[in-house]
């Protein structure tokens, strides 16, 4: 037998270090944002999430995906989804760390903040647990607009006990929601949705509802109880929760008819289900339904924000380990003037989403009808539009910095390229979130000097962004082909609140590479790909900062 070659210039796997610990952007912008408070639990998630086994995990949830159980081979109806170990344990891991939770059960200054820095985490290792995890952090808040209700699974959203059986909720220390919004023939247009709920009685003095219909997308379909949209009879369309299990214990009539066969997120089961005379339960007003779900929907596009960096902020940093570690052409890609460039790039870009997804999570620390409130209405649309638009095209760059070795399943760049995509398309694609942009600043007047009054802030800092922000008010009051235009909108509303925090609280170096790169250099120029930074920034101090490092 031949002796294998001894293998050389080859980058050691990055595993097995702190996430948080090792991310200085991320550490500063969560004491910058109020989240010192939370620094025990985030060292602590962080070195848990970045630990070898965790990185494992992640890799067996994705290749060995869910399976539909329809039926027991008895022959009858189960609905029930089969995951791998390696998914119960992250979902374990992730609930320990209440990810679900944490700003619900401990209300502190810095609690949102923590807990987005939280989920970014988790997005890093494996981001299809994120789904049911930030269904349920987005749940409470509509779940708690009803008293009762809340009394019966609120002690359970406290929990943190990962139970993935199938049980009665009050067997459960803890539980999780979902929701099931869309339709085959609305998609994005719930009000076109054709479910119907039709009284049934009542249960514990409560009025019971009977939905019959299809929802198109209902992802984590093992979640204990669903929100869920149909048309009452005579009061229009409304909101329901929906338990897996009915008052009696025996199993709701959710019929899961098939999993969908995604890009990504193939660790977590979405499916079509059939509503069979489902049992369920009014939240909020009637004929109110899309008002109610509002809050959650807010939420969870926050969630789409951290989601998105997360998966970025790993690619960086694979990218940043492997031009550490690799040579080429007698130096090391990262000593390398063109790899420098797009390193520098990429790391701007990273430090950018890191920036807005903490200060975004800050606002909704606020109390309802703040002007901080306000401002978040429109900048988490803003935000979620371009950090997730722009987060596939920079994960295609950060495994382009590998080469082949990171176009091959073993390399988790794939995986993190796949999964990319659904946050630009959950609650809301690029076209809906932008006209929900304009409905905001036509419908809630103040959302528009509350976005203004943050981009004053920055007034001085840099010209460039002066001039950005200039042309960014001047386009706000313009009517004229509003929605033709909406896109071009949105993106500047973005840049601007990235380009302003940076400006703010990163350092000189960082703030003006990103501006020249973002909103137009000497020449007034941007650069239309990563890796076109001008003459001036310092590449190499910006790589730097972004490095992974204890």
């Amino acid at each position: 037998m031949q002796p294998t070659h001894e293998v050389t210039n080859q980058p050691p796997p990055l595993e097995g270090y702190s996430l948080y610990a090792s991310d200085a952007v991320l550490r500063e912008g969560v004491a910058r944002e109020g989240g010192r408070g939370f620094e025990a639990e985030l060292v602590a998630a962080g070195r848990e999430l970045g630990s070898a086994e965790t990185f494992a995990l992640g890799r067996q949830a994705n290749r060995f995906t869910p399976e539909l159980r329809t039926h027991d081979r008895f022959g009858h109806r189960i609905d029930e989804v089969e995951y791998h170990p390696a998914w119960h344990a992250v979902m374990q891991r992730a609930m320990a760390h209440r990810i679900h939770n944490l700003p619900w059960c401990r209300p502190e200054p810095g609690g949102q903040v923590a807990r987005a820095a939280l989920l970014s985490l988790l997005a890093q290792v494996e981001a299809g647990s994120c789904c049911p995890i930030t269904m349920t952090f987005a749940a409470w808040p509509v779940l708690r607009s009803d008293a009762a209700l809340f009394a019966e699974w609120g002690p359970r959203l406290r929990g943190t006990a990962y139970e993935p059986r199938l049980l009665p909720a009050r067997e459960k220390q803890a539980v999780l929601l979902g929701m099931a919004m869309t339709e085959k023939q609305g998609g994005s247009d719930v009000r076109a949705n054709t479910t119907r709920a039709l009284a049934a009685g009542s249960v514990d003095g409560r009025e019971a509802f009977a939905l019959t219909g299809h929802k198109w997308f209902c992802s984590a379909p093992m979640s204990d109880a669903f929100l869920m949209l149909a048309q009452q009879e005579g009061r229009g369309l409304s909101c329901f929760l929906v338990p897996r299990i009915r008052p009696d214990g025996s199993r709701n009539a959710i019929h899961l008819q098939r999993l969908k066969d995604k890009l990504g997120n193939r660790s977590n089961a979405s499916s079509e289900i059939e509503l069979a005379g489902a049992f369920g339960l009014l939240l909020g007003e009637p004929g109110r339904g899309v008002r109610t779900i509002l809050e959650m929907v807010q939420h969870t596009r926050l969630d789409c924000v951290a989601g998105s960096t997360g998966l970025l902020r790993q690619a960086v940093a694979q990218a940043l380990h492997h031009a550490e570690h690799r040579a080429a052409f007698g130096r090391r890609l990262a000593e390398q003037p063109l790899m420098q460039n797009v390193l520098a790039d990429l790391a701007l870009e990273s430090e950018a989403n890191t920036a807005l997804m903490l200060r975004l999570a800050r606002a909704f620390e606020a109390p309802e009808g703040s002007a901080e409130r306000a401002f978040a209405r429109i900048a988490t649309a803003a935000g979620k539009y371009w950090v997730c638009k722009r987060a596939p095209q920079a994960i295609a760059e950060a495994m382009e910095c590998l080469g082949g070795g990171g176009y091959v399943e073993e390399s988790i760049l794939p995986r993190l390229y796949r999964e990319a995509p659904v946050n630009a398309i959950w609650e809301g694609s690029g076209n809906v979130i932008c006209l929900d942009v304009l409905r905001a600043l036509v419908r809630e007047p103040e959302c528009a000097p509350a976005l203004l009054a943050e981009l004053e802030l920055a007034r001085g800092a840099d010209r460039r962004l002066d001039t950005w922000t200039a042309r960014l008010e001047a386009e706000l009051a313009d009517p004229a082909d509003a929605e033709l235009r909406a896109r071009r909108l949105v993106e500047r509303i973005a840049l601007a609140l990235q380009a302003s925090l940076l400006v703010r609280g990163a350092p000189a170096f960082v703030a003006d590479a990103f501006c020249a790169a973002r909103l137009g250099d000497a020449d007034g120029i941007a650069g239309l790909q990563f890796g076109a930074l001008p003459r001036g920034v310092e590449c190499r101090k910006v790589v730097e900062r972004a490095g992974v490092g204890e």
